[in-house]
């Protein structure tokens, strides 16, 4: 089983096995108890699954709070540039995580989700929630967030687990549950929670496969769980959730293949993304050469140089963002014959553009602080960062969002 990093001084499971065999809710005790904020990822899950399908425990969550028509996600739509940006409020051109694979000239490797780079501080800019809560006194607690395994600020959070998939979607909500159910001086005020299952599903099956409905409905079970541990705790008057996605899900197919290899010699470049996100190098140092190479050879593949990608999509200023990048059409993938007989493509992709219809994400939020009812415009997830910190009554940390997007979420007090 994946390790804590700090433990508390009773056993969590023994807490949490009180509280969910019907306990009845614990009192307060002290009224000017910090709020707690729970975020939940939800990765993958395209912002019109909620209507989709039957999530009874997520539309119950939608009604009683805020919900957006949808969350429009940073470029590139990736993974861990979208949760790094959620929890710092910065454009991934200012917080460094560029790509989920990537190079830095004055790294010795490149760095990768999975491997022990993603530990180094070095590669995370920003400040994210966690450290901006610790700064100011709160306890913190993370479920597998991008980012939280690296000391950043030479902090971590005070709880938190390794990345491990295999850990089960029941075992991770205990887990947050048992930290709840810490004693005053030890609960953490924000929690983070992340789950996969429908990120894979897209990818595996495809949005509109039957894999996919059963990971949704599985993740609405897990969250009804969630909320019905934390109301038998009895902190319902002080809990926030913020449910959200880092991007959505299209389709892809082989007859939409934009092969790479029939434009140019692949041993010639560095790659870094490839499929609905292409970010390239040349070995030689040639940009000129490579963009003239790729630039107007097929139909549906914008190419452009790192200086000149559009300012809509906040790409360029950072030197960790490769000399060359493509954004395929929705539904096309950058790739190769190579690596189509290696792996199978996938039969659902993000990556696009932001402003794709297809890649806009959930966001859903209710909390004591927060109106009840409400359906919002589509806003940019860069503003989320500067909700959670007024949710938890701290400053944040310098950002690029605007308070003013998410003002009108609040109750009037």
């Amino acid at each position: 089983m994946p390790r804590i990093a700090r433990r508390s001084r009773i056993p969590w499971l023994v807490v949490v096995a009180l509280a969910l065999l019907g306990a009845a809710p614990v009192p307060r005790q002290n009224r000017a108890d910090p709020p707690i904020l729970i975020l939940v990822s939800l990765d993958g899950w395209r912002w019109d699954y909620i209507d989709q399908h039957p999530v009874p425990n997520l539309k119950a969550l939608a009604a009683r709070g805020i919900r957006a028509r949808a969350l429009i996600p940073s470029f590139p739509v990736l993974t861990f540039p979208n949760h790094y940006t959620i929890v710092t409020g910065l454009y991934p051109e200012h917080h460094g995580i560029v790509a989920n694979s990537m190079r830095d000239a004055s790294m010795p490797e490149r760095f990768s989700m999975s491997a022990q780079t993603a530990k180094d501080p070095r590669w995370w800019g920003g400040e994210p929630l966690w450290v901006t809560a610790m700064r100011q006194g709160l306890r913190t607690a993370t479920m597998f967030w991008p980012g939280s395994e690296a000391p950043i600020g030479g902090m971590r959070p005070t709880y938190w687990k390794p990345f491990d998939d295999t850990f089960p979607t029941r075992d991770r909500v205990d887990a947050v549950l048992g930290w709840l159910a810490l004693p005053a001086g030890e609960r953490p005020s924000f929690v983070s929670l992340y789950f996969e299952d429908v990120d894979k599903a897209g990818h595996d099956f495809g949005p509109g496969s039957p894999e996919l409905a059963a990971a949704v409905a599985h993740l609405d079970e897990a969250l009804g769980a969630l909320v019905g541990g934390v109301h038998r705790l009895g902190l319902d008057d002080r809990a926030t959730f913020v449910v959200i996605s880092d991007h959505g899900m299209t389709p892809t197919t082989y007859d939409r293949v934009i092969y790479l290899d029939a434009l140019i010699d692949l041993r010639t470049v560095e790659t870094f993304e490839t499929g609905s996100s292409l970010q390239i190098a040349p070995r030689d140092g040639d940009v000129d050469g490579l963009y003239r190479r790729l630039h107007g050879k097929h139909p549906h593949l914008a190419i452009y140089t790192r200086a000149d990608v559009p300012a809509r999509l906040h790409f360029n200023g950072n030197p960790r963002i490769p000399a060359i990048i493509g954004v395929p059409d929705a539904g096309w993938s950058a790739s190769s014959g190579q690596r189509l007989i290696e792996e199978e493509l996938h039969v659902g992709e993000h990556g696009y553009t932001p402003a794709t219809r297809d890649m806009g994400a959930l966001f859903v939020a209710a909390g004591p602080a927060l109106r009840r009812g409400v359906v919002v415009p589509p806003f940019e997830n860069v503003h989320i960062y500067d909700l959670l910190c007024r949710i938890l009554q701290i400053a944040p940390a310098k950002n690029d969002g605007r308070a003013a997007v998410t003002g009108g979420f609040l109750r009037r007090r």
